[in-house]
């Protein structure tokens, strides 16, 4: 869509709550979704040159259910939303809201759409695929890029889920607490995968997606209100606090990547840390300890730290341990090693890496080729840094990646050549 960026984030935003007032209303999820689409087409082609409209929601409400009236009216279609309806109706099914309603936090249906989407009929993967298209806003090609399949088995997927979640007959409510546990980790996993996405796009121009961002963690907080003892929500909000604090320092003024250690901390947003610190601290004591809040305790650690020397690697380490065992994965091991490397020493965070070279999700993985030009680097061994920076340059789709991995490898280039030209003998040196 041509939008001004205002536009484009104002539609992103209210589209799933539109989606899922379209979906209480009428009971069909994958033809409220068709009728959504069209009213943001219509959006995107009006309000840029004739404004906004006093009450957007309500303008895209609106459309949309006209839209949803006449798709409802197709024959076929018409038999079968006969039959669905004849088995549920809920009182306010229907009926067309006012354009003027006003959105409310107990009539904000986007809460209501993600448990819908992490449907029990679907596979995790599909309830995940699912959400990050109609809550996170995702486009087919880059939830494919983050379960790394091809575009079309992702479209695939994601129409297959829908045609699932139709044919399942279910209302549009919010499920009863024994079903809301069962769903609640395909809900936080797809909320914790809008969040990564935002965070460091998996390809384009841009490092991050704030809008992405943004909205994973409105979705988290929203559920920790939902379930506020829930330490696990609560451990996932604060991950998420705690690394987007790092957030504006990440970027320079061209869009350029900041590692860590080269980082301006006072740029670090205190008040997401302190709320982040204080979720997890209180989270923790409870328990279950789970993934999320051992992640957040790591992104704790490296925010309370001064500087990338004064950060507690040995705390980090050990909480990369506790992290394994609880939900061990290629990049978790992958992580831990570099944490070896910061509290052991370059060699023993290669030979880790070393046993991670023939994991299938890692092999042609641009961040496995990255750590390694890292931990070369930091022992010294030029040539092999260059060559792996270069490598895990080819392999990144993000644009800042590939432009920071290539610096890298150019920087560490130049020392070397500066380097033998210095230590050349007199005699070369002269023409």
């Amino acid at each position: 869509m041509n939008t001004e960026p205002d536009v484009e984030d104002l539609l992103r935003e209210l589209a799933p709550q539109v989606l899922g007032v379209l979906s209480r209303r009428f009971g069909d999820f994958a033809t409220a979704e068709d009728a959504v689409q069209e009213a943001l087409l219509a959006a995107a082609t009006q309000w840029p040159t004739e404004g906004l409209p006093a009450n957007p929601r309500g303008w895209l409400i609106q459309v949309g259910y006209r839209r949803m009236i006449e798709l409802v009216r197709g024959e076929q279609a018409r038999r079968r939303r006969e039959d669905l309806v004849a088995r549920q109706d809920p009182e306010d099914r229907g009926y067309a809201p006012a354009a003027d309603e006003e959105l409310t936090a107990e009539r904000d249906d986007t809460l209501v759409l993600l448990f819908l989407c992490c449907h029990p009929a679907l596979a995790p993967t599909s309830a995940v695929a699912l959400t990050l298209r109609a809550v996170g806003g995702l486009s087919t090609a880059e939830i494919a890029r983050a379960f790394l399949v091809p575009e079309a088995t992702m479209a695939q997927r994601i129409s297959r889920a829908k045609h699932r979640i139709r044919s399942s007959g279910l209302p549009f409510r919010m499920p009863e607490p024994a079903e809301r546990a069962a769903r609640l980790i395909a809900v936080r996993q797809v909320l914790y995968l809008v969040f990564t996405e935002g965070h460091t796009s998996t390809a384009g121009t841009d490092l991050r997606r704030v809008d992405l961002v943004a909205e994973a963690i409105r979705l988290t907080r929203a559920l920790h209100t939902l379930l506020p003892d829930d330490s696990e929500s609560a451990g996932l909000l604060a991950l998420m606090l705690l690394t987007e604090a790092r957030g504006p320092a990440r970027t320079g003024p061209s869009g350029e990547l900041i590692s860590l250690a080269d980082q301006d901390r006072s740029r670090w947003d205190a008040t997401a840390i302190a709320e982040g610190i204080a979720l997890v601290t209180r989270a923790l004591p409870r328990g279950p300890v789970g993934p999320y809040q051992v992640q957040a305790a790591i992104a704790a650690v490296h925010d309370e730290a001064p500087s990338t020397e004064q950060t507690d690697w040995p705390q980090i380490l050990a909480l990369y341990e506790v992290l394994e065992r609880l939900a061990g994965s290629p990049v978790v091991a992958l992580n831990r090693a570099v944490a070896t490397a910061m509290v052991y020493g370059p060699t023993a965070g290669l030979a880790a890496l070393d046993a991670l070279a023939d994991d299938p999700q890692l092999t042609g993985h641009h961040r496995l080729a990255a750590a390694r030009a890292h931990l070369h680097e930091m022992a010294g061994d030029r040539a092999q840094a260059i060559a792996d920076y270069r490598t895990a340059a080819a392999r990144t789709n993000s644009r800042p990646e590939q432009l920071y991995l290539t610096m890298r490898a150019a920087r560490l280039a130049a020392e070397s050549a500066l380097s033998g030209w210095c230590s050349a003998p007199p005699s070369e040196l002269m023409p």
